[in-house]
């Protein structure tokens, strides 16, 4: 059984999950720089391919999009694919330990709330959802 293509078709569904969410992929350190960099307010996922990732956090990450208060940017980021440009997202979440999956809400490139993973695993998706409307309510126009 050839487990590395195996990995590789989770992590495709993975992304594929997102990007049909809308949420932008962002794959380098330049990208997230890009990104984070620029005023206003950006929701942060940071996928992975665990459990929690895929019954929890996407579908909560998906749902979002539809929320009356939105920031002004979705993105992703994938631990452990794409290394350096989740390590650079990782660098404007000052205060917070490395965590997937989770959720930033960056302001002015400022973390504002912080999703964590410990927030998400054993929780309902309908929790995490609550977290993040009330940060959006808060930081969002």
């Amino acid at each position: 059984m050839d487990f590395n293509f195996m990995i590789n078709d989770v992590v495709q569904t993975a992304r594929q999950e997102m990007e049909e969410a809308g949420y932008e992929s962002l794959s380098t350190p330049e990208e997230v720089e890009e990104v984070l960099g620029k005023e206003g307010t950006t929701l942060v996922m940071v996928n992975s391919v665990c459990g929690c990732a895929g019954g929890i956090a996407r579908p909560a990450a998906a749902y979002m999009r539809n929320y009356d208060k939105k920031p002004d940017r979705f993105v992703t980021v994938f631990a452990g694919q794409d290394k350096e440009a989740t390590e650079k997202a990782r660098s404007y979440f000052t205060g917070y330990p490395p965590s997937s999956p989770s959720f930033a809400l960056v302001k002015d490139g400022d973390i504002q709330e912080m999703v964590e993973r410990h927030d998400i695993e054993g929780h309902e998706p309908i929790e995490v959802v609550q977290k993040l409307e009330k940060a959006f309510d808060q930081y969002c126009e």
